[in-house]
C-alpha cells in the first residue's frame, strides 16, 4: 500500500477566509450526527468523530452514466433510473483500473444505478458488500423526475437558488444540501468504525461531494466545488492520532476518471469557459538531498513529462507558465514542442502557437532549503509523508504568501486571455508543493490546510472556471496519474 501523507488534523476555525471578496466558505470539524437535529436539517454538532483504530484508505466512486443522466433528468434519491450501456462500460473500465487493488470491504448505496456499478467493479471479490441507505443520493423532493428545463419553468426562483446558492436552497420545507452534509457525517461513523484498512465506497455525485467535504472539514457552501464525474475515483487517507482525537485526513486524489479529465463536460451543470491545468514536473535527479542545486529531471521524469504532453494534446494550450527551475522548464519545453507538432501528429489541422512564461514566484525549492527544522525536506518532485510538519512556521508562511501572488497573477493572465482567446487553457508547471498551495488558494482556504492535499510527480490537476476567471473555481481533478501508464501511481496496495 502507498505510504500515506501526514496531514493536518481538523480543528474548527483553523482555515479562515483569506479575503472577503470571495464566497463565504467555512470549514468545519468532522462530526457524528447527534440524536437531535436543527430546524434546517443540519445536525447539532456536539460529538467528535472517533478516530479509526488503524490507518485507513477510503476510495470513493460515483456510479456510471444512468438513463436519467442521459436524459438530463433530476434524479435525487429516486430509484427509477438504471445504468446505460455507456454507464456499464464506464464501470467496467473502473473495474479494470482497480482490478489489482486490494479492498477489505465495499459500502454501496442501495439505489440500482449505484448498486450495479458496485457489483461490476467488485467483480469476483469474496469480501462483503454492505448496502447503506445513508449513501443514497441527495433528497430533492419535488424536483425529482423533472427535466432540468421543467424544473426551471415550474419552480423559477427555487431552481435559480439551487443553481446559484445550493447550500441555502429550500424546497418543500427542506434544505437538501444541509441535510446531505448531516447525513454524510453519519456515513463516516460506520465507514471509519469498520475493521478494515482499505474501503471501497460506491455512491452518487452529491453524496460523494458531501463525504469529501465533511472528511476534510468543508461546509455545505463547498457543494459543487469538488467535481464528481461518472465513475470518477477519489481517495481519502485517514491516520489515527495518538491522543485519540479526530484523525488526520488527506485527499490523496480527486475524480480520477475512466476517460481523460480534459475531455470536457460540465462543472456544476455548466461548461467551463476557462481552465488552469496544474502540471507537476517529473522526478528530478536528487530525491533526498536538501542542499542539492537546481536539478534536471532524471529518465523517469522525462518519461513523465512526455506522457503529460501527450495527454495535453486533447487541449489547445495558449499559455504555459512555469517556475524558473530546470525540471519545470524542461517539462514546459516538452509540452510546447508536442503542442506545436499537433499538425504533424495528425491531431489538429490548424497550427498551434503558444507562449511560455517563467514565474519566479512558483519556485519553492529555496523555501524548503531555508527551513530551520532539523529534518531534511526533499527538494525533488516527490513529496513525502509529513512534509508540512517538516517546515517551520516561517517557511510555511513564505510558501503561502508566495502562492497568493502566483494565484492572483494567474487569474489576471487568464482574464487577459479570456478577452482574446475564449475557451483556451493555461498550463502551469511547477513543484507539487506549489500546486497544493494554489489548490488551497482556489478553495479560499488558509495555510493550515496545505496538509489536506497530496500530489505526485508527473500528476496533473484541473481547475475549471464555469463563470470565468472572476468567478468561483471548481476542482475537476487532483493528482491524476492514469496517463502515466505503467508509471501511474496505484490507488491502493496490490492484491
Amino acid at each position: 500500500m502507498l505510504s500515506l501523507p501526514h496531514t493536518t488534523p481538523i480543528f474548527p476555525n483553523r482555515c479562515l477566509l483569506r479575503s472577503t471578496s470571495r464566497p463565504n466558505y467555512t470549514r468545519r470539524r468532522l462530526w457524528v450526527r447527534s440524536s437531535s437535529s436543527s430546524v434546517h436539517g443540519e445536525s447539532n454538532e456536539t460529538t467528535i468523530m472517533a478516530s479509526p483504530s488503524t490507518t485507513k484508505r477510503v476510495v470513493l466512486v460515483r456510479h456510471g452514466q444512468s438513463t436519467w443522466n442521459e436524459e438530463g433528468r433530476i434524479q435525487g434519491s429516486s430509484d427509477f433510473s438504471v445504468l446505460t450501456k455507456k454507464g456499464e462500460t464506464q464501470a467496467d473500465i473502473s473495474r479494470q483500473m482497480l482490478t489489482n487493488d486490494s479492498f477489505d470491504v465495499c459500502f454501496t448505496s442501495p439505489l440500482k444505478r449505484s448498486k450495479k456499478t458496485a457489483e461490476i467493479i467488485w467483480g469476483s471479490r469474496e469480501s462483503e458488500m454492505i448496502p447503506d441507505y445513508d449513501l443514497r443520493e441527495i433528497d430533492l423532493y419535488s424536483f425529482q423526475g423533472l427535466i432540468k428545463k421543467e424544473g426551471k419553468a415550474k419552480f423559477g426562483e427555487a431552481f435559480r437558488k439551487w443553481q446559484e446558492d445550493p447550500a441555502n436552497f429550500n424546497i418543500d420545507g427542506h434544505y437538501p444540501v444541509r441535510e446531505l452534509w448531516s447525513r454524510a457525517r453519519s456515513c463516516w461513523t460506520g465507514i471509519l468504525a469498520h475493521e478494515s484498512k482499505s474501503v471501497l465506497v460506491v455512491a452518487h455525485n452529491a453524496v460523494n461531494q458531501a463525504l469529501l467535504g465533511t472528511a476534510i472539514g468543508l461546509g455545505a457552501e463547498y457543494f459543487r466545488s469538488l467535481l464528481q464525474s461518472n465513475c470518477g475515483v477519489s481517495v481519502l487517507d485517514f491516520t489515527p492520532r495518538a491522543d485519540g482525537g479526530s484523525p488526520h485526513v488527506c485527499l490523496n486524489r480527486l475524480n480520477q476518471t475512466p476517460n481523460s479529465p480534459l475531455a470536457g463536460g460540465s462543472s456544476g451543470g455548466r461548461k467551463a469557459s476557462k481552465q488552469i491545468i496544474l502540471v507537476c514536473h517529473g522526478v528530478t535527479g536528487e530525491r533526498d538531498n536538501k542542499a542539492a542545486n537546481d536539478q534536471p529531471m532524471n529518465m523517469l521524469g522525462v518519461i513523465q513529462s512526455q506522457k503529460t504532453a501527450e495527454l495535453l494534446l486533447d487541449l489547445r494550450v495558449d499559455l504555459i507558465v512555469c517556475s524558473s527551475k530546470a525540471a519545470s522548464i524542461e517539462t514546459a519545453g516538452v509540452i510546447s514542442q508536442v503542442q506545436e507538432a499537433a499538425g504533424c501528429l495528425g491531431v489538429d489541422s490548424v497550427p498551434r502557437y503558444l507562449k511560455t512564461k517563467q514565474m519566479n514566484e512558483l519556485d519553492v525549492e529555496d523555501v524548503l532549503r531555508k527551513s530551520k527544522k532539523d529534518e531534511a525536506v526533499p527538494v525533488s518532485a516527490s513529496i513525502q509523508p509529513g512534509w508540512l510538519s517538516q517546515l517551520d512556521e516561517e517557511a510555511v508562511s513564505a510558501l503561502w504568501n508566495r502562492s497568493g501572488k502566483v494565484w492572483e497573477s494567474l487569474l489576471d493572465e487568464l482574464s487577459d486571455e479570456d478577452k482574446s482567446n475564449p475557451g483556451d487553457a493555461m498550463v502551469v508547471v511547477g513543484h507539487p508543493m506549489a500546486h497544493i498551495s494554489l489548490i488551497a488558494k482556489c478553495l479560499n482556504l488558509n495555510k493550515e490546510c496545505l496538509g489536506l492535499f497530496h500530489l505526485d510527480a508527473g500528476s496533473i490537476s484541473v481547475i475549471d472556471f464555469p463563470d470565468g476567471p472572476s468567478g468561483r473555481g471548481v476542482i475537476r481533478c487532483t493528482n491524476y496519474t492514469a496517463h502515466l501508464g505503467r508509471w501511474s501511481v496505484p490507488i491502493t496496495r496490490p492484491a
